[in-house]
């Protein structure tokens, strides 16, 4: 007996990989109009699928936006393992992901906002569980160098003190985090007219050696 037209309405959206498929073309958009005010309805046009198809995966456009920055806080990760991979000391595992970092949110200026700003900080109860997840992980590798570098005393911070680790992995991500948003504003160039490669480097010497003598 063939299915009623309603029944059919119920039946799951069939796609290679829909819920992939829509955060692409999510971050398509955003990459391109560096804003993320598009509907869902835009997002399913770019990905080629229907309408309704999004509410498949995504209750709102707000779980969307949340998908899309897990998948940035990813790129990230990826990018700063990738920087780091064949190096041993901890030092110059520093200066590589710190340069990664700086490179994926300057070269994607609207995806870090979205991931590190107060849109998803906004949501009831906080930022969904994938998003913390998938921020923690990322600094996960920062959090690694660091330690390594406690443990073979290239970092000066007491060892087995997770206090004192959490304190040096906080004062990294904010010079870094702080330089990246300066840098989009185009204020971290009102002083000079390095490149970001060449700022990172000279502000992480400061950081690594400190102004006093």
């Amino acid at each position: 007996m063939p299915r009623s037209r309603k029944s059919r309405a119920r039946l799951p959206y069939h796609h290679g990989d829909l819920r992939r498929a829509l955060v692409d073309a999510g971050l398509a958009l955003l990459a391109e109009t560096q804003r993320w005010d598009f509907s869902l309805r835009e997002v399913a046009r770019r990905a080629g699928v229907s309408h309704n198809a999004p509410y498949f995966h995504f209750a709102d456009k707000r779980d969307l936006l949340a998908a899309i920055a897990t998948a940035g806080y990813e790129m990230l990760k990826g990018r700063m393992l990738a920087a780091s991979k064949n190096l041993r000391r901890a030092d110059q595992a520093l200066d590589a992901i710190g340069i990664a970092y700086l490179q994926f949110g300057t070269e994607n200026p609207a995806h870090y906002r979205l991931m590190f700003g107060p849109t998803l900080q906004a949501l009831d109860g906080g930022p969904p569980a994938e998003v913390v997840e998938a921020a923690a992980a990322s600094r996960g590798v920062l959090k690694d160098v660091m330690r390594k570098g406690i443990e073979d005393g290239s970092f000066k911070a007491a060892q087995n003190d997770p206090v004192a680790l959490a304190a040096v992995v906080l004062a990294a991500w904010s010079l870094v985090h702080g330089l990246t948003l300066l840098y989009i504003d185009g204020l971290a160039t009102l002083e000079t007219s390095l490149g970001i490669e060449q700022l990172a480097g000279m502000v992480s010497e400061t950081f690594m050696h400190g102004l006093a003598r």
